[in-house]
């Protein structure tokens, strides 16, 4: 339990590493959707080589993209959000009201026992809920959007020189 805790006091700090480092390459709406640079590679050896560049170039946007997709898909599929939040909402819920054993009647009902109960009931319904199908989803949508995107945004004049030296 002080495991989880101990990670818990380190999502603050991965949220703010992440957001510097990922989130500050989102280039403006402007470029990403610029019309004049859209066109169809000539063969894949160009479509590879526009994915390698675009995917480094609007890294930001992209990450945005899929998180966009991955709320979308929680929110059209109840069940499984649902089921996450019984999840979620039970384990919260246990730490907080439920540290010591609580005397019901003649029963003693443990912290353990809380648990139990809750994976019996939270795991079939996050079983029922196909996660997988979500999980393939997002993976299918995400790719076909990005890679979509970029392969068909040409690279800027200036990228077939980024690897030239200065003299």
């Amino acid at each position: 339990m002080s495991k989880f805790i101990e990670y818990a006091m380190k999502v603050p700090e991965f949220v703010k590493g992440f957001r510097q480092e990922r989130l500050s390459t989102i280039r403006p709406l402007s470029e990403f959707f610029d019309h004049q640079r859209i066109s169809r590679p000539a063969d894949l050896n160009e479509a590879t080589q526009r994915i390698t560049y675009n995917t480094r170039h609007f890294s930001g946007n992209y990450l945005i993209i899929i998180m966009l997709l991955a709320v979308y898909g929680l929110l059209t599929s109840p069940w499984f959000l649902l089921s996450v939040i019984f999840l979620v909402g039970g384990f919260t819920a246990i730490n907080r009201f439920a540290p010591e054993p609580v005397q019901v009647g003649e029963h003693v009902i443990t912290q353990k026992g809380l648990y139990t109960a809750l994976f019996v009931i939270g795991i079939p319904m996050l079983w029922w809920s196909s996660p997988f199908l979500l999980i393939f989803w997002l993976i299918g949508s995400s790719a076909f959007v990005v890679l979509g995107h970029a392969s068909f945004i040409e690279p800027p004049v200036s990228s077939e020189y980024s690897g030239v030296e200065q003299v």
